[in-house]
């Protein structure tokens, strides 16, 4: 009977030991885990123009606007005779 006892409680033993080892190695993995980014601020598209003079690539908002085109600068403007 005692025997019974004794293996019993070393089954205990090695199953609780088991199942703590576990426990370790999937919350390793989820440490690991690269974790989610937060969500980015929802971003507009800008509209892109190009300079009608060198043809740079621009956005809208930072072109500057002549009677002919658009331009990179003011000096670009005045070179095409805007």
């Amino acid at each position: 009977m005692k025997y019974l006892l004794v293996t019993a409680l070393a089954v205990l033993v090695f199953w609780l030991w088991r199942h703590n080892r576990q426990a370790e190695r999937d919350a390793a993995q989820r440490e690991n885990m690269p974790r989610p980014r937060p969500a980015a601020k929802s971003l507009q598209a800008t509209e892109v123009v190009a300079c009608d003079l060198c043809e740079v690539h621009l956005p809208r908002s930072e072109a500057v606007t002549g009677r002919k085109g658009l331009y990179c600068s003011e000096a670009h403007r005045r070179q095409a005779g805007d």
